[in-house]
């Protein structure tokens, strides 16, 4: 059953790939703030996979985060997540990320239930309406 306290941990080890400068989002080779996201975005997902019904999902739809410190290449990066709401469909999630120095990202995630199937055709549709 979908209930707020449920929690989501994952970890990456920094590598080349996930930096600023591979993902274009900046000239260092540190964590880049969008692949540090995306772990954040991965965890929450993860957390609640197991309580939906047969055939839903969630889909990402806000993001608050403050990236604090940079971790460089090698480094491991923790993601910690926690259901704290749920409005009908809307859950929302505390984030925070950790690496073996301290704390690197904090903030609040939304995701929304959706029927996967329902949600990829409607996805579908609108390609096809703009003539993709």
């Amino acid at each position: 059953m979908l209930t707020t306290g449920i929690k989501g941990n994952s970890e990456r080890i920094v590598t080349e790939e996930l930096t600023a400068r591979a993902m274009g989002s900046g000239e260092l080779p540190v964590l880049a703030t969008p692949a540090a996201v995306a772990l954040a975005e991965e965890t929450a997902w993860r957390s609640v996979a197991p309580y939906l019904e047969p055939g839903q999902g969630t889909v990402g739809t806000q993001l608050q985060f403050e990236h604090i410190s940079a971790t460089p290449v090698g480094m491991k990066v923790r993601c910690e997540t926690e259901l704290i709401e749920i409005d009908r469909r809307k859950l929302t999630f505390s984030v925070a990320a950790y690496d073996e120095a301290g704390l690197v990202l904090k903030g609040k995630h939304c995701r929304f239930i959706v029927e996967n199937e329902k949600f990829l055709e409607k996805a579908e549709k609108k390609a096809e309406d703009a003539g993709c």
